[in-house]
């Protein structure tokens, strides 16, 4: 996972965060600084992007918004100022149904639903530090989804303003997106299954003409 910027005895807070190069990511969490280098890869991109794509659509004639990574999430504990905030992340997809949440610098407060795609540097990160912290300022739904295994694991939050058991979706299932009532997500679409199977078919048809063409 993604180190601490220094050691874990060292503390920052939004005033910090704000003097740090634009050209660098970090995220803070509980006052620990994480870089968040290097770049995703290519296929972290593609995911992020398919998913962003859905959620836009869907959102267009409605309230909520989505964005995209690089966007900060200042997540405060109380009622502090807002300078002295220590976790600000900037989760990969982010949905917001609450535009007093929204300003120019970002979201205040905790999204209804997050979405992480992982990576070898990011995925502990994501499982324990992020799932606590998500549960912790009551995002309502929260994906982690895993490139390599082609999953999607879904966390809601119950009554008790805690995480219950998650489901598990791989690439050939369709996910009921909790936090609306008539929105599902072909993953085939977004793992790119569907648009290998079109390929594997065109392929084989052009193998058939071809042997059809030899034999005449």
């Amino acid at each position: 996972m993604p180190q601490p910027a220094k050691s874990k005895d060292d503390k920052f807070t939004y005033r910090d965060y704000l003097t740090w190069p634009d050209e660098e990511r970090w995220e803070l969490i509980d006052g620990i600084a994480y870089d968040m280098t290097p770049a995703p890869s290519r296929n972290h991109q593609r995911l992020s992007a398919a998913l962003t794509s859905k959620l836009y659509n869907y959102l267009e004639d409605k309230d909520c918004e989505v964005y995209a990574a690089p966007f900060d999430v200042r997540m405060p504990r109380g009622n502090e100022n807002e300078i002295e905030i220590d976790t600000i992340v900037q989760p990969d997809i982010s949905v917001i149904c609450d535009p007093e949440k929204l300003d120019e610098k970002g979201c205040l407060g905790a999204p209804d639903l997050i979405i992480e795609i992982t990576s070898p540097s990011t995925a502990k990160k994501d499982v324990i530090e992020k799932f606590n912290l998500y549960e912790r300022v009551g995002v309502r739904e929260y994906w982690i989804v895993r490139p390599q295994e082609k999953t999607v694991t879904v966390f809601k939050l119950g009554k008790d303003k805690k995480y219950g058991r998650p489901d598990v979706y791989s690439a050939e299932d369709e996910i009921k997106v909790g936090i609306f009532e008539d929105l599902s997500i072909k993953l085939a679409e977004v793992f790119g299954e569907e648009k290998a199977e079109k390929e594997k078919a065109n392929n084989e048809n052009e193998t058939n003409k071809k042997q059809k063409i030899d034999k005449k």
